[in-house]
């Protein structure tokens, strides 16, 4: 099983049943993880800020960073691996208020409402999230089975 590593403002797709995603020290910014069952194709998001009209250069240059550029990238790299958007399984952790004590700027609460902005207005439900909340978490997929597990600040790996 190969482990593809997906870091801050990237993400990965696959469609080899062999591999698994992982991101890590998710605090405010966005795990999104997807799956098409059929086609046995998924991806992993990892993004850090809501709106890419905050900086269109690094949104050029890096559009995983944010949600309004980087969750269409996700889907539309899974769709040329064969996935379809009727069968897309999504899952979402983050958005964490983490460094934030007095919630002042509220990055991850921002993310999170970007994101099932996003989600609203093209049709995707979510499946299963955990998202908010003040603890740092780690997110996997398995593409064999398309399984997404979360790991909680001091907790164990458990299946989202």
């Amino acid at each position: 099983m190969a482990d593809l590593v997906v870091g801050i403002s990237d993400l990965k797709v696959s469609n080899n049943p062999a591999d698994s995603m992982i991101t890590y020290a998710l605090g405010s910014c966005i795990a999104v993880a997807v799956y098409d069952p059929v086609a046995k194709v998924g991806g992993l998001l990892h993004y850090m800020l809501p709106d890419s009209t905050l900086d269109a250069g690094k949104a050029k240059d890096a559009p995983a960073m944010f949600a309004d550029t980087g969750i269409p990238l996700l889907f539309k790299s899974c769709y040329k691996l064969g996935a379809d958007k009727k069968r897309m399984v999504v899952k979402v952790a983050g958005g964490a208020s983490i460094l934030d004590e007095s919630n002042f700027f509220r990055i991850g609460q921002k993310n999170i409402m970007a994101m099932r902005k996003l989600f609203w207005n093209n049709n995707v439900l979510i499946d299963a999230e955990d998202t908010g909340k003040n603890f740092n978490r780690t997110v996997r997929i398995e593409l064999g089975t398309g399984k997404v597990s979360i790991k909680r600040a001091g907790g164990q790996m458990e299946e989202l």
